[in-house]
């Protein structure tokens, strides 16, 4: 498979902060991220699995929360993070008619190492997101099924590929191809580094707003496509955050809404039909499902060193953003619907 330059390969650099090694989500230790990309036909799907540790996220969950920008989504799981604020299972992406399918896929895989799970203790809580990739798909088939799901999360890696692959074979964004993209930041507090990672599946944006590092390149691409664009917005984008930042699920909601600055900056409006969705959690500390003590302790940020971790997800998001359709190959898909690559025109901006 050929792999498409990233943003700073092609000397983009959003913002000022150091990124992580990979400069993806996975910089954050334990996380990991796995595709199943499935191309037959009509068929352009498939399903991404993000790992936030290596254990077993049932026993040892991972203080999580949501943000909702604009709610026009499917997404599940929801609910319990908000109340509970932690996630208990690896989080997926696949397109919108299949959250059904991985729900129950990843609630099988879950059981499987957990015989308690409805029998001594309570049920599980799926976390499953979902774009509309139907310009490309045929969604109606509902192709996903359980070994997709397992598939996915087998495959999760440190250095996952992004662009038109896994959950973002079919996802289309500003007119263009869009798809997986990631991006990290780095942050230092009391001499100790910390690390804000961000995963996008997106499928959002009209093509004459498309705003590269403060850019609008969308009205230039219109020009030399020299074809007539659909400029509807009705997509959506899932924004995941990893971090190893000990904050509270409070703070960890008030970091991860600051994602709607990076987003806004590439130009989305969050228009009605778009369901602008984030989830987010640490790794600073596992909360144990079978707590022998009543009373636990939390280690968390003091609120006025917040700044930094906003700066920093707003920064990684509007990166991650451009790198998953700089990532994406231009894709014939149902119906002989052609979406182009954003680096079939890059080097003419």
């Amino acid at each position: 498979m050929t792999t498409l330059k990233r943003a700073r390969e092609w000397n983009i650099k959003i913002g000022s902060l150091p990124t992580g090694p990979l400069n993806k989500i996975t910089d954050v230790k334990g996380v990991t991220v796995g595709h199943t990309t499935i191309q037959q036909g009509e068929i352009n799907t498939g399903v991404t699995a993000i790992l936030p540790h290596q254990g077993n996220l049932f026993k040892e969950k991972v203080v999580a929360a949501s943000h909702v920008l604009n709610g026009f989504g499917k997404t599940t799981g929801l609910i319990q993070i908000n109340e509970l604020g932690t996630i208990e299972t690896p989080i997926l992406l696949t397109n919108t008619l299949s959250v059904g399918n991985c729900s129950t896929a990843l609630i099988k895989y879950m059981l499987k190492d957990n015989p308690e799970i409805g029998r001594t203790t309570g049920t599980i809580n799926p976390v499953v997101a979902e774009c509309n990739d139907m310009h490309l798909n045929d969604i109606r088939e509902i192709i996903i099924n359980e070994n997709h799901v397992n598939e996915a999360i087998k495959n999760a890696i440190h250095d996952f590929e992004e662009g038109a692959i896994g959950a973002g074979t079919g996802m289309k964004c500003f007119g263009l191809k869009g798809g997986i993209g990631s991006a990290s930041r780095v942050i230092n507090i009391e001499g100790n580094d910390y690390t804000l990672g961000v995963l996008v599946l997106t499928n959002f944006g009209k093509l004459h707003d498309l705003t590269i590092d403060g850019k609008n390149v969308g009205s230039t691409i219109s020009e030399l496509k020299k074809e007539k664009t659909n400029n509807e917005d009705k997509g959506s984008v899932i924004i995941l955050v990893a971090t190893d930042l000990p904050v509270s699920e409070r703070q960890l909601e008030r970091i991860i809404k600051r994602c709607g600055v990076g987003l806004s900056r590439t130009g989305s409006k969050m228009s009605h039909g778009s369901g602008d969705i984030v989830i987010g959690f640490t790794t600073a500390g596992h909360v144990s499902h079978d707590s022998k003590k009543k009373i636990l302790t939390q280690t968390y940020l003091h609120e006025e060193e917040l700044d930094q971790p906003f700066h920093a997800i707003a920064e990684a998001t509007e990166e991650a953003i451009i790198n998953s359709m700089l990532t994406a190959k231009t894709t014939v898909g149902r119906a002989d619907f052609k979406l182009h690559s954003l680096s079939d025109y890059i080097e003419k901006l």
